[in-house]
């Protein structure tokens, strides 16, 4: 037998990144990645977490986005201030 066949076999993963959007056709993704952090959030908001075209959103962003900008634009929607999600307040109606 050689070493090869004395070895487990380990399971096949396959990594994904996004594909190419014709709207962010430049290199730098910056932009890409906040539209899709967005989208995700406006999609779940509107069609809930379970909705299957609002994971692609997420995919997408996690992807593209360093964890600390999706950290810090985290902590802005916890503390509503995140600009492009910002929930109005009754007041600001009247």
């Amino acid at each position: 037998m050689s070493d090869e066949e004395d070895q487990p076999s380990t399971p096949q993963i396959e990594l994904k990144t996004a594909g190419f959007d014709s709207r962010f056709p430049n290199t730098n993704q910056a932009k890409n990645c906040w539209q899709n952090y967005v989208d995700h959030y406006k999609c779940v908001a509107a069609k809930g977490e379970e909705f299957p075209p609002c994971h692609q959103f997420k995919k997408t962003f996690t992807s593209l986005c360093p964890e600390k900008w999706v950290e810090k634009w985290d902590e802005q929607r916890d503390e509503n201030v995140f600009p492009a999600l910002r929930e109005k307040k009754e007041e600001e109606h009247h």
